[in-house]
This record gives C-alpha cells, structure tokens and sequence, in this order.
C-alpha cells in the first residue's frame, strides 16, 4: 500500500464519487457453526444493496458461505479434505443463491451467479470473457452474486479466499470502493477481545501497519482471518480503489460513508487489472530464469521473453500456465503465461533462428512485479 496523504479522498467522497461498488460478506457472518444461514443478516444485506442500486448505483456481490450452507444438509463438520469442501459447495451454492434470490426478487432486482476460478481470469481469453459477462449483467442492472467456484477449483487453481477475490474483482469491474463486510469491527491496535485495544479509523500506508499484531485465524467456517482482509485491502488500494472494512450489522452506515470500521485510502495510481489478476490470482506453476539481456529487455523495454533469453527451467506446467520470470540471482522480477509447457521449453532453452522466434512468454502476457 503506497503512503498517500490521508487528505487526498475521504471514504464519503470516494463512495460519491464510485459508480460501481464491491460488497463482500464472509461465511462467519452470513452462517452459523452448523451451517445455517442468519435470516436476519440476509435481510439487512440485501435491503441495503437495494437501496444503493435504485440510487443507480452498480453493486456487485462477493458473498461466501457456499461450502458453510451445505455443512447442514450433508451432517459434515467443517469439511478437511478439498472433496469434502467441493461436496459442500455444489449443495451449499443454490441454497445461498435461492436465499439471495428470494429477497432480491422482493425490490423487483434480478441476480446473477458468477462462479470463478483462477484459471478463468489469468488466461487472456477467458478473462476478456469473464470481463464482458460481469458488463453485461451490471448494463441490465443485474446484481452480480461473485464467489470461488470451490465444486471444481483445485488447490492449484484456487484464489485462496474470498477477501482476495472481492479485491481482484474490484479491479476487474473498475470499482471505486470496496466494502468488506466481517464479524469484526474494523482493524485493531491489537486483538480487540485484548484490554486496551482500539479501532483503528484510518490506513493511509504501510507505516500505519508497522507494528501491528496481525492475526490469521479464521472462523470455524470461514477460511481467512484479519490478515487476509488487510492483503486484500492492500491489494485494493494498491489499484485506486478505497476500502472499507467493518461488521455486516454496520452495513447501512458503511454505505453512507459514515466513520465506521476502517477506511483503506486509495493510492491514485491506476493499473492494469488485468496485470493484478496475473500477479495474485493464481499460484504459479513453473520457473524460467533469464539471462542479463532478457532481463534488461523485459523490465527496460517491456520486451517478450524469447528462448534465446532463457538459461533455465523448472516446475511442472503447461502452456497457457503462469510461470515465474527470475533472473541469474533467483530474484523474480515477473510472472507471464507461458507459450510453451516444461517439456517443450527445455528443448528450446537459448533456441536461435526460426526456433525461437515465437516467444516463451509475450510482452502483453507479463507482468512486471512491484511496477
């Protein structure tokens, strides 16, 4: 998060000034430990986006709580095992979305579910396809219902959690604001169940971080902690999109833009969001080292990678796979979807002439980490 002056944009200016919002709820604070949904956190959640969408203002939903709601039917405690958690969400996910619908349904809104997965976004052709689908629905003034496609993600091709997502998704819909809505109210001095701890109102930078006692855990049926949603905001703000992050029962002040929970300032540099969704959505599978002339090329001139600048390779992947880009000291300088799979790249390493030609990975499939 770069340190921009807290005077630059307030959250009430920056949700003036947003035609399009981000709304993310997590499973702790939609379900309980069994898996049942909180009617009354559904009510208030759906009420409050349906009075910032008749303000014609566009909202879309990340919302968890796939795999908690199916926990009951299936008579599972939290799911260990990826089949379990995939179990869950293929029984869990329409019960979430017939609970959205109905409500949604009583303010004359439609919804739309929209179920990703890494792979989806990092491809360049599925990311174009996912970018005019989510288009498309807010031009018809549909609610887009975001969350993990967790019946078919690997772990491999999973985001992680849904804090990141919604902070991906921020970028990919061009949002102004983000609001990521928990069971904590807001950012902490330290674990707010400890004496003497004190919200936190504003982040402008990293320095308003130093020092803090971070924590990881999450909920017995959520999958990330306070620190997931502070990288997520990180992440956010790192784009020019402002962040708040407060309790789901704040929800309505949150939207007004009043002082609850914590207020992430945006940065105002604007990037690629595309560049994001390849820099954190998705682990990478390989490694490609450069030599000094590829290195310069990439990083000076935003050149592609050719085989002739490749000294080595490692990993497992596949083309259209993300690899990491590193130089002759293992330092990664970028990541890019790769043309070639592992087997293929090894056999051009430093290729010249007509073999090399097409490029391992081309300047418009890399992006460059910490630009």
């Amino acid at each position: 998060m770069s340190g921009t002056s807290s005077t630059s944009l307030t959250r009430r200016d920056c949700l003036e000034n947003s035609r399009r919002i981000v709304i993310k709820v997590g499973s702790s604070s939609l379900t309980g430990p069994d898996g049942a949904l909180h009617q009354e956190t559904l009510d208030l959640l759906v009420n409050t986006i349906a009075d910032v969408h008749a303000r014609g203002v566009d909202v879309v939903l990340v919302s968890s709580g796939a795999v908690a709601a199916g926990i009951g039917p299936l008579k599972l405690g939290r799911p260990r095992s990826l089949r379990e958690k995939q179990a869950a969400a293929m029984v869990g996910q329409s019960r979430l979305m017939a609970a959205y619908e109905e409500r949604f349904e009583a303010h004359g809104i439609s919804v739309g579910q929209v179920l990703l997965t890494a792979s989806d976004v990092t491809n360049r052709r599925h990311y174009a396809n996912a970018l005019t689908a989510m288009r498309t629905l807010l031009r018809l003034r549909v609610v887009p219902i975001v969350n993990e496609n967790d019946a078919v993600a690997t772990d491999e091709l999973r985001f992680g959690d849904n804090d990141r997502l919604a902070a991906l998704t921020a970028h990919l819909v061009g949002a102004g604001t983000l609001i990521l809505l928990t069971d904590v109210d807001g950012l902490y001095t330290k674990p707010p169940s400890e004496a003497g701890a004190t919200r936190i109102a504003e982040v402008t930078g990293e320095e308003d971080l130093a020092g803090l006692r971070i924590t990881g855990r999450g909920s017995a049926v959520g999958t990330g902690g306070m620190r997931t949603k502070v990288a997520a905001a990180e992440l956010a703000t790192s784009g020019g999109v402002g962040v708040i992050l407060t309790h789901v029962d704040n929800v309505q002040r949150a939207v007004a833009g009043e002082n609850v929970g914590t207020w992430f300032v945006p940065s105002k540099r604007h990037v690629s969001a595309r560049g994001r969704w390849m820099e954190f959505a998705a682990r990478a599978r390989g490694r490609v080292t450069l030599d000094d002339g590829a290195v310069a090329a990439v990083t000076g001139n935003h050149a592609s990678l050719l085989p002739v600048g490749v000294i080595g390779v490692s990993g497992r992947f596949a083309a259209g796979d993300i690899v990491e880009l590193c130089d002759g000291h293992g330092e990664v300088i970028a990541r890019g979807l790769s043309a070639y799979s592992v087997e293929e790249l090894i056999e051009l390493v430093g290729s010249t002439g007509a073999r090399g030609k097409k490029p391992v990975v081309h300047a418009n499939d890399i992006v460059l980490l910490g630009s």
